[in-house]
């Protein structure tokens, strides 16, 4: 009887575009709001399957549709931010997110034809699981960065979340790559590939639950949610509005809050003419109350600042330092500039704040701060932690619309906390306002689309994890060594 023909290979290569596609839609399936964070290995697994059966352009190929079927259902919100706030017609914002998610499928291809140039099929199950981390890794610094669904954030809820404290993100998105390699090798009837995939989900059951411990009484926090429409935020009347809303919410509040939290750009307007309204309010609270907003700055050379600065018991300020490209600023700004409203939107204008920068002091507590899309960093948002005792963040994921992407941006930000045994406090223009404990877990959330309060009590917490102390790179090192004996050196033939 002759044997049986490879499912994938290079003459039948279309099962692998096929299965290509679904790992990517299985992938955004393992995360907010679905949950289904057992998709992840499997998803591995079936890029895994018949590799190195394919030659090198198949491979970036297969790379490159994992990652439209990942971005383009996973990070599709970014049509809403195009259309219905870019002013761009829907034929126009069609093709800027097909573009956009085309653009970052590129970083799979190109990682997936490099591994299969390069590697052999030895030890494959660790190669293919260390090229993966490295993909992601470098993913998230390229261009500024993309750490959007990286695997391991799919797994705030997992068996596996105890190991994010010691590795972060990208350790738990290398577990989740090996689990996936050596589910193939044990479907190939390989059975001791049960042993190293048991250790993996086993021992988190033996790890630390706390590495952090609580430094002071907690604190009680009240974050604002003003759920204020975007389109008209900028105008008088907008201006007007916000202040009234954020006003009068702030005053509703019980005399028993120590802090209250406005969301980014609160008040849209500029420091200088926020500051007499921010003032007059704190008169009227609790003689002990401290209030912190999200604003926009203006120095004397004419620069804008996101920023957080604060009225009442508190010290410092914070200036954003990785800003969002077309959102925050334009790269190739005299080319692009003026092309098209989307690239023309309110502050799109703004300069990075100092990348080190002290935490934010009130009631004795230090605060380390992120504004919107640098929680999605984990290194970063770590860097913050080391001096802090809470994580700040506060965003406008009103650009999100009603899509995923909020729910998302919430997840990464649980993560946060874990990874760094501090309490984050999040809040948000129309949700999801969150307070969330060191363990990464929901204390208390507002629900979307409402203006609403959230208030509760958050613990200053003192320690450092070891991701706290060290960050990705011991990740990214291991990632690199198990790469190592796959990697395929041609000698030179001689002539």
């Amino acid at each position: 009887m002759p044997p049986a023909k490879p499912l994938i290979s290079a003459r039948r290569p279309w099962p692998g575009y096929l299965a290509a596609l679904i790992a990517g839609g299985f992938s955004t399936l393992s995360f907010a709001p679905f949950h289904l964070w057992w998709l992840g290995p499997i998803a591995v697994a079936l890029m895994y399957l018949g590799r190195h059966r394919l030659t090198v352009g198949q491979a970036a190929l297969h790379g490159w549709l994992f990652g439209v079927g990942l971005f383009g259902t996973g990070a599709s919100w970014v049509y809403v931010s195009i259309h219905d706030y870019g002013y761009t017609g829907a034929p126009l914002a069609l093709f800027l997110t097909a573009l956009f998610v085309g653009t970052l499928a590129l970083f799979h291809a190109f990682i997936f034809g490099l591994y299969r140039r390069f590697t052999s099929p030895r030890l494959a199950f660790l190669s293919f699981a260390g090229v993966w981390v490295l993909g992601e890794a470098f993913r998230s610094w390229a261009f500024t960065g993309f750490p959007w669904l990286l695997l391991g954030s799919a797994q705030v809820d997992s068996p596996l979340a105890p190991w994010a404290p010691i590795g972060g993100v990208y350790l738990l998105s290398l577990i989740v790559a090996l689990s996936g390699t050596l589910l193939v090798e044990f479907c190939r009837r390989r059975w001791w590939a049960a042993m190293p995939v048991a250790a993996l989900w086993l021992v988190p059951l033996a790890l630390p639950t706390h590495w952090t411990q609580q430094a002071a009484d907690p604190l009680r926090v009240a974050l604002l949610q003003g759920n204020l429409p975007q389109l008209a935020k900028w105008s008088a009347d907008g201006q007007r509005n916000a202040v009234n809303t954020y006003t009068r919410m702030s005053r509703e509040l019980p005399d028993d809050v120590d802090l209250i939290v406005w969301p980014e750009t609160a008040l849209p307007m500029f420091e200088e003419q926020a500051r007499p309204f921010l003032e007059r309010l704190q008169t009227t609270l609790a003689p002990e109350t401290a209030l912190l907003t999200g604003i926009v700055q203006r120095d004397a050379s004419g620069h804008y600042y996101n920023a957080i600065v604060g009225v009442g018991e508190t010290r410092g300020e914070y200036r954003k330092a990785h800003l969002v490209p077309f959102g925050e600023f334009l790269p190739l700004d005299f080319l692009l500039r003026g092309i098209i409203d989307f690239f023309d939107l309110p502050m799109s204008d703004f300069a990075a704040g100092a990348d080190s920068q002290p935490p934010i002091l009130t009631h004795g507590i230090a605060i380390g701060s992120a504004i919107c899309y640098e929680i999605i960093y984990p290194d970063l948002v770590a860097g913050r932690a080391r001096d802090a005792n809470v994580i700040l963040t506060v965003s406008n994921d009103t650009w999100f619309g009603r899509s995923i992407g909020p729910l998302q941006h919430l997840q990464m930000a649980r993560l946060r906390a874990l990874e760094n045994g501090r309490y984050v406090i999040r809040a948000t223009s129309n949700g999801v306002t969150a307070i969330i404990d060191d363990q990464g877990r929901l204390q208390e959330r507002a629900p979307q689309f409402e203006a609403t309060s959230v208030v509760g009590n958050v613990a200053p917490m003192t320690g450092l994890t070891p991701f706290t102390r060290t960050g990705s790179w011991p990740t990214w090192l291991l990632a690199l060594l198990m790469l190592m004996p796959g990697l395929a050196w041609k000698r030179r033939q001689p002539r």
